[in-house]
């Protein structure tokens, strides 16, 4: 099955709509890049979030015949994921939840470079006051730099996953930035008045 894994997901989704057992490979190609996603924007306990992943790919599995071929496969699927998520909020938002960004040295490094925190921080300071942040911000800033700076999503791949207009992206990027340097700065001058 090595020529399934060089197929595109257009592809194999063409062929899991002939054959049903191909689904598999979807699953397998998207799960932990899914995982990770749900994990980073929603706050969830693993345990929440490998329940989350299994009703969107359920829902995946009832809609392939709706995907629209103009469309990126892993838009659509992210699309998914974040209208699951999203709906989900309310009944996970009052558990107790920790975020894990245990191997996402390179989101510290874009995002560190992106808002140019002090260089002085070590790493570990770094990513610590980055996700600290990011736990602190209104979750759609917060999906939308996990989507530009760690899932390396497009302006126009971001559209399609939020349903808004690449202006409206990049507007709300902007506010994000804008509401993470305003925390950061709170956060700072808090430290300063101790």
């Amino acid at each position: 099955m090595d020529d399934i894994d060089k197929k595109t997901d257009e592809e194999l989704v063409t062929l899991v709509l002939e054959n049903q057992d191909y689904f598999l490979y979807l699953v397998r190609r998207y799960e932990q890049n899914l995982f990770r996603y749900i994990s980073r924007i929603s706050n969830l306990s693993k345990d929440d979030v490998e329940d989350v992943l299994q009703d969107i790919f359920i829902k995946v599995y009832k809609n392939l015949n709706g995907f629209d071929p103009d469309l990126k496969f892993s838009s659509w699927i992210y699309r998914i994921t974040h209208n699951e998520v999203i709906s989900n909020y309310r009944k996970y938002k009052n558990k107790a939840t920790i975020i894990s960004f245990d191997k996402d040295g390179e989101f510290i490094k874009n995002i560190g470079d992106e808002f140019d925190i002090e260089k002085d921080l070590s790493l570990i300071e770094l990513k610590s006051k980055i996700f600290s942040i990011l736990e602190k911000m209104d979750i759609k800033y917060r999906e939308v730099l996990i989507l530009k700076f760690l899932e390396g999503k497009s302006y126009r791949e971001m559209s399609d996953i939020l349903r808004k207009p690449e202006g409206t992206i990049a507007t709300l990027i902007n506010r994000a930035k804008k509401e993470f340097l305003k925390i950061l700065e709170q956060e700072q001058n808090h430290g300063k008045n101790k």
